[in-house]
């Protein structure tokens, strides 16, 4: 079997004002993609910039990390959307970020979804067009859960697509993510076992065991939240068994 080479992403910039979320200057030394809040479920104009700054500062490749605009419940409410409302609202975060990377002479490396809208648009296939036409616009890849609607979608628009999965949430029997509002605390040896499990056999631990990556997956880009306790403890864990598998394959 083939093995998967891997990445480590981070959901970055999620303060708001003086209020900061997750230790992001030490998260920046360890990632390879920062996927950057655009200010609907938080972030602000100096907070995207500072984002920025620390990622061209540690050379981490910057995507666009929009999301439903619920501030109050951080993302993390569904909320009922038509496609070309939807296909708005990411256009304008995207854009608002694209300039700080202008003004840092950085590029953009790819469009993911934040919480509850990302879950919509990977079971919606309506909604997933409306989000990788976005991504088709801005001319970059998009970031999503292999074998949903977000890979159909991406081969559908001829969008390059980047497999992701998360090491610090939960997925069903099926293999679907449990979606949360808060994130709980995740042992490092569980975070530990599910990587090594995932980068060795292609197999993501489910509740009550495994399922297969779907089928053609030969990349993959692990998430660590910055908001889940002991992000930075579970980041640099991951990392270093990423680092391991890539120098192997």
């Amino acid at each position: 079997m083939s093995k998967l080479l891997a990445t480590v992403n981070c959901d970055m910039g999620e303060g708001f004002a003086l209020y900061k979320i997750g230790d992001d200057e030490s998260l920046m030394k360890t990632i390879h993609l920062a996927n950057v809040a655009c200010g609907f479920h938080a972030s602000d104009f100096s907070i995207m910039n500072e984002t920025v700054r620390l990622a061209k500062e540690n050379n981490v490749r910057v995507g666009a990390h929009p999301s439903l605009p619920d501030r109050q419940g951080w993302g993390r409410r569904e909320m009922s959307m038509e496609p070309d409302e939807l296909a708005s609202c990411f256009i304008y975060q995207v854009g608002a970020l694209t300039g700080f990377l202008s003004l840092h002479n950085l590029s953009l490396n790819h469009i993911k979804p934040h919480g509850a809208v990302y879950g919509m648009t990977a079971r919606d296939m309506s909604l997933a067009r409306a989000v990788l036409g976005v991504a088709k616009l801005y001319n970059v890849p998009f970031m999503g859960l292999a074998g949903t609607c977000h890979q159909t979608a991406a081969k559908e628009l001829s969008v390059p697509f980047i497999a992701e999965w998360f090491a610090d949430l939960e997925y069903s029997d099926e293999g679907k993510l449990l979606i949360t509002k808060k994130h709980d605390p995740v042992p490092l040896s569980v975070v530990k076992a599910r990587v090594s499990r995932l980068l060795s056999d292609k197999q993501i631990t489910t509740l009550g065991g495994s399922v297969p990556l779907p089928e053609g997956v030969s990349e993959v880009s692990i998430c660590c939240h910055s908001d889940t306790p002991g992000a930075v403890e579970i980041a640099h864990a991951v990392k270093a068994l990423v680092d391991w598998n890539n120098e192997q394959v």
